[in-house]
């Protein structure tokens, strides 16, 4: 079986790392921007899209609210950022937003914070995803139609990208995410270039079309509240930030410094383009509908279920560029293609958060280990599963998943922040070097303005997307909150179980007898095996057991058993309904009752095969008996192996396979140089 699925294994993700090559798997700066920066970075290309859709139910007077918007976006994003800069160096561990409100609000903060992280690496799988898909699908028709498929194929092939690894990952995401952003700016100074130089008119292909308003004469409170809508459905680009707080670790030295400095990089270009975006948009006239069949009108009709509408980022493209250009296909290939890397913001910090939280004792121990290439592959495993499962559910409808989006981002956002105005607060009370506490002083106040505004944007997320999906987020999050509970009260109880007391106790005190059983079918090599180191052990009571199944084979055994002159005793048990494990089961808890101090300790002989198909084939029986036998208080399970010529054969394939050496040979040296020496003395 290992050799089967070994092959495969190195094929998709390449061969095996030792522990100690760890440190050459950590980013440059360079690297750790598209590696943890691809979703912010890539965000620009829907998030603009989604301020104008919900503005356009005003109709295309409220697009005038459009850079108002931009700008209150451009204030949260540099909110955050230089907010997230104090926790990269104060944090430096990689627990991130988890670490920081653990620490400084409690385990049930830490614990919200963890659910709703989980909850939003998850969406923004899907959400990327999704996105990438509906890019490309506008050039290549075949993806539209089959896009659920398309999306969970492109989740698969993203998977085992980073199953081989961050640094080899990171390597092949680099160049796209470049080219997207370069592409981005040069769409952007070209289009001023000739707006503002040459005066020229740029139309966007939707620029004489007419949006027929959902309501018109929004005025008072509901104004407001569209315009809050369209605000938080704009803070989509602020999504992945955190990620890098979580993926400190994976910096090369000095980590903090590296980190700040990415994370400012990433800032920086993100608000840039989602700025320039907008106002080229603005300039081109672009429209947007959240019902285009119904509300988009072209010459006084409407354009129906078969129009395709495009991406903002696609129309302001093709009015700078040119529809068709060289430019305009260079940008939209790189957009699908980054907006499917943007999923691996999320493949870096879901594992990492899930390792961490594993060793907290939340989630499955399986989630702390590191794998072959020394990623966390438990974790990427089950990213990838959950966002399938997600993307099948919502039809990878990225219009759909985005409504479920940035909640829990703002819930962590807002924990967070929170949690380092206490870090703050404490370690003021401490310090007294007026150096260091002007610097903890001016931290404090940019996260106690990140706590205000994040936390003022979670409520208006809540408030304005709450009917609209935002509530199966917060569902999720109960789910994860819920779990995680569970399962460190698990673990909590089996450690309080298990642990040893200072005391003598139960479990110290020799028992009174060993009673040993070796169970026997028939008179076998195995059988023989397992007899004789039975008598080796020197118990109290030995006895052989067989279960009656076929009267003659039962005969056989016993004739056989009287032949051989075996001074065991054997007690064969009548099993009407053709029953093995059962009769065994109620005979050894019948031996506690008689005598509960004894020990019961019993011996199954099994054989050892070589080859996988041959394991479907031998002992079922064993196994079963095992597993039941596991769960009986004062019983002891040994296995006593038989290894048939086919498990020696495997023996020697794997010695082909690895560097081999006897046992004993790190002391007496090498197989070679041993007989050599001794050739030598013969010689002499």
């Amino acid at each position: 079986m290992s050799k089967l699925t070994d092959v495969p294994k190195r094929i998709l993700i390449g061969r095996a790392l030792r522990s100690d090559k760890l440190g050459e798997t950590l980013l440059p700066k360079r690297i750790a921007l598209p590696v943890f920066a691809s979703d912010p970075l890539s965000s620009v290309a829907y998030a603009p899209g989604e301020v104008l859709l919900v503005l356009s139910i005003a109709g295309v007077s409220a697009y005038h609210f459009s850079p108002w918007i931009a700008v209150a976006v451009v204030v949260l994003m540099f909110t955050v950022v230089a907010s997230y800069r104090q926790n990269v160096r104060a944090y430096p561990s990689g627990g991130g937003d988890y670490e920081v409100a653990n620490t400084n609000l409690g385990p049930k903060a830490g614990l919200t914070v963890a659910s709703a992280l989980l909850v939003d690496y998850v969406l923004t799988v899907a959400v990327s995803i999704s996105s990438g898909v509906e890019n490309l699908g506008s050039a290549i028709p075949f993806v539209v139609e089959h896009k659920t498929f398309c999306a969970i194929g492109a989740i698969v092939l993203l998977t085992l990208m980073n199953l081989r690894g961050v640094k080899e990952s990171g390597k092949l995401f680099a160049i796209p995410t470049y080219l997207f952003v370069a592409g981005v700016f040069v769409m952007i100074l070209w289009g001023a270039f000739r707006g503002v130089v040459l005066g020229d008119t740029m139309h966007a292909p939707t620029s004489d079309y007419v949006i027929k308003p959902e309501h018109q004469g929004l005025a008072g409170f509901a104004l407001v509240f569209l315009l809050l809508r369209a605000f938080s459905s704009g803070c989509a680009a602020l999504t992945g930030v955190e990620a890098i707080s979580n993926g400190v670790p994976a910096f090369r030295k000095p980590k903090s410094r590296n980190a700040a400095t990415t994370l400012a990089a990433m800032g920086l270009l993100a608000v840039t383009m989602f700025c320039g975006i907008i106002g080229l948009a603005m300039a081109t006239d672009v429209k947007m509908a959240e019902n285009p069949a119904k509300d988009l009108i072209h010459n006084g009709v409407a354009v129906g279920a078969g129009f395709v509408q495009d991406p903002v980022i696609s129309q302001v493209a093709a009015a700078v560029f040119g529809e068709g250009t060289f430019l305009f296909v260079f940008l939209a290939a790189a957009t699908a293609l980054v907006l499917f890397l943007a999923a691996n913001t999320a493949y870096n910090g879901f594992p990492l958060l899930g390792s961490i939280l594993a060793q907290d004792r939340y989630l499955p121990r399986q989630l702390h280990t590191r794998g072959d290439r020394l990623a966390f592959s438990n974790g990427i495993v089950l990213l990838a599963g959950a966002a399938i499962l997600l993307v099948w559910i919502y039809g990878a409808d990225s219009t759909r998943l985005i409504q479920l989006y940035i909640v829990g981002v703002f819930v962590s956002f807002t924990l967070s922040q929170t949690g380092m105005v206490r870090h703050w607060n404490r370690h003021l009370r401490t310090e007294k070097d007026p150096a260091a506490r002007r610097h903890m002083i001016r931290s404090r106040a940019i996260n106690t303005f990140g706590a205000f505004f994040t936390g003022l944007v979670l409520v208006v997320v809540l408030a304005t997307k709450f009917t609209h999906g935002a509530w199966v987020a917060l569902l999720g999050m109960v789910i994860f909150f819920g779990t995680m509970t569970a399962i460190r009260r698990h673990y909590d109880r089996v450690a309080e179980e298990i642990s040893a007391e200072d005391a003598p106790s139960d479990d110290t005190v020799r028992p009174s007898r060993v009673h040993s059983i070796v169970l026997v079918s028939k008179l076998h090599r195995p059988t023989l095996r397992a007899l004789a180191y039975a008598k080796l052990v020197r118990s109290d009571h030995l006895e052989a057991l067989s279960i009656s199944v076929d009267p003659d084979e039962t005969k056989a055994l016993r004739q056989d058993w009287e032949r051989r002159g075996i001074d065991i005793p054997l007690k064969i048990l009548d099993s009407p309904y053709r029953e093995v494990t059962r009769p065994v089961i109620e005979y050894v808890k019948s031996l506690r009752k008689d005598r509960p101090r004894d020990v019961i300790s019993v011996y199954i002989p099994e054989y050892v095969v070589g080859h996988w198909y041959e394991h479907l084939l031998h002992n079922q029986s064993a196994l079963r008996l095992k597993g039941r036998l596991l769960f009986t208080p004062g019983v002891m399970v040994t296995s006593v192996p038989y290894q048939l010529e086919s498990s020696e054969a495997a023996k020697v394939r794997a010695r082909k396979r690895a560097d081999w050496n006897a046992p004993g040979a790190v002391r007496r040296g090498p197989v070679e140089r041993r007989h050599h020496k001794e050739s030598s003395s013969t010689k002499s």
